[in-house]
């Protein structure tokens, strides 16, 4: 029985996963990781912290598979999957990153990017990038690394740094600084890629001068990429590991929608994590859309090209976190559930998260938090069940959007969702989205589909599957949840959260 571990750096925690070649679960660990909010509207996380974090659950995850009695000489490879757009920049010689990475959250470049709207850039780069012009994407987070770190800039132009999104970051330490990489679906989230030609755009590059010696190079989704050594495992790996070759890497929503056998043209899935996001595939044409989503590249097997189209929420189970950490509501993320089931409905108060701005189909940065509908009758069960149902109506706000996009390009609504992530737990929250969406959501067996998917990456390049129809036949539902609102009630709840998403914008 192959095995294959699966690295999955994630926005608020590090994980790592070994996965039998069946695609279950054999050994997992898993670490938070800190969160620095140096100024209103910035995020940051530390790099060496990342790799730190993602080194020690491997060790602990194949600690746990030795001490079941599986034989290390079973696994095959490793695969990649992380936050994406998170932005590294890390010094050639030394590894050592020139300062804390900026995470996709953060927005301190939207007067830059706001520069570039009014230049009228917004087409151009869309045209490209199949991304709008937003501080989301790494390619403002990098030029403004180059410009306010000291040194950076010049040492950048003698080659000296380098960059990438985690993947890359992680790939680095993994090869001991052998291999400056990244795959395709990560690249298309830089605004600095041509998702047409599958290169570094160099117009793009001029724009936002970034120098090219910085640049990874840019692979596969599956691809053999290079090996990671033993001992960059540290000590507390389990002695006689052998030498593993990392073979898959994909941004962590991509990968999910691989995990969940999203091979062909029609098939959504979305994923709630610290942010939700929602992506259906589009097959080998890279779709425009027109109602505020993204086109971005599929995980991709060789030189065949996959698109999807994205929608992104800023702040999904964030907001349980913050229920948690801010409102001190709940005094653990698994209470909100009974919390929120504790009143019937949310009492007419609607929950708006958008601590952040606002994402897809809204993309509204100066959009702030908002709860609205308050009475002398509300409590905190009304805000908590508030806060679960706004990671439904956002979801719903997106696929909504897809549907419209998929007929206006002669196909069909989307008639499914497949559901994974933390949040996607969550009963109370799954039912609503059904009755919101008024289709099946369907939680599969094995909700790690972000993992997964990068493990069934490197099972590609390895050699442990044959192709995707292998994979797909490995996919297996666990629950289907079914609408159970009238549509015309769903319309008006719909409507409800609109008006509150409107009073948001205004302030």
């Amino acid at each position: 029985m192959a095995l294959i571990l699966a690295l999955d750096q994630g926005t608020s925690s590090s994980r790592s996963i070994v996965f039998d070649e069946q695609g279950q679960i054999l050994a997992s660990a898993q670490q938070e990781i800190r969160q620095h909010y140096p100024q209103p509207g910035w995020v940051e996380h530390a790099p060496l912290e990342l790799w730190s974090t993602q080194r020690d659950t491997a060790a602990q995850a194949l600690s746990q598979l030795v001490a079941k009695g599986h034989d290390l000489r079973q696994l095959r490879g490793i695969g990649i999957t992380n936050q994406r757009e998170t932005t590294v920049l890390w010094r050639r010689d030394t590894g050592q990153p020139v300062a804390r990475a900026i995470v996709w959250q953060d927005r301190r470049t939207e007067p830059q990017c706001a520069q570039w709207r009014e230049q009228g850039l917004a087409d151009k780069i869309r045209a490209k990038t199949g991304l709008i012009i937003d501080a989301y994407f790494s390619g403002s987070k990098l030029q403004w690394l180059l410009d306010h770190v000291d040194g950076a800039r010049a040492a950048a132009e003698r080659g000296e740094l380098a960059f990438g999104t985690v993947d890359s970051w992680l790939l680095w330490n993994l090869t001991g600084g052998r291999v400056h990489a990244t795959d395709v679906s990560n690249a298309s989230r830089t605004m600095l890629f041509n998702i047409h030609t599958n290169e570094w755009d160099e117009e793009l590059l001029n724009l936002m001068n970034i120098p090219r010696s910085v640049l990874p190079q840019v692979l596969p989704s599956s691809h053999l990429y290079g090996e990671a050594t033993p001992s960059v495992w540290g000590a507390s790996a389990p002695a006689g590991l052998p030498a593993l070759t990392v073979g898959g890497i994909a941004g962590d929503q991509q990968s999910a929608l691989f995990g969940q056998a999203g091979f062909e043209a029609g098939l959504a899935k979305n994923t709630y994590g610290t942010g939700c996001f929602m992506l259906v595939h589009t097959g080998q044409g890279a779709q425009p859309s027109a109602n505020g989503l993204l086109t971005t590249s599929a995980a991709q097997l060789g030189a065949q090209k996959a698109y999807a189209l994205e929608g992104s929420v800023f702040i999904g189970g964030a907001v349980v976190q913050w229920l948690r950490d801010g409102l001190q509501a709940i005094k653990a993320a698994s209470e909100v559930q009974a919390l929120a089931e504790s009143v019937p409905d949310a009492g007419g108060v609607m929950f708006v998260p958008a601590f952040t701005g606002l994402g897809a189909p809204y993309w509204n940065s100066d959009a702030r938090g908002a709860i609205v509908g308050l009475t002398r009758g509300s409590t905190v069960a009304h805000i908590a069940r508030a806060a679960l149902e706004s990671i439904a109506f956002q979801s719903a706000a997106l696929l909504q959007a897809m549907s419209r996009d998929a007929v206006a390009a002669g196909g069909r609504p989307v008639s499914e969702l497949r559901v994974d992530g933390g949040a996607c737990v969550n009963n109370l929250l799954m039912q609503f989205q059904a009755d919101l969406l008024g289709i099946p959501v369907v939680r599969p067996k094995v909700v790690e589909t972000t993992a997964l998917g990068a493990a069934y990456l490197a099972g590609l390049a390895m050699g442990v599957y044959a192709d995707t129809q292998a994979i797909a036949r490995l996919w297996q539902a666990e629950r289907t949840f079914y609408p159970t609102l009238s549509s015309d009630r769903a319309q008006a709840l719909i409507a409800n959260w609109e008006h509150a998403v409107r009073q948001a914008c205004a302030q």
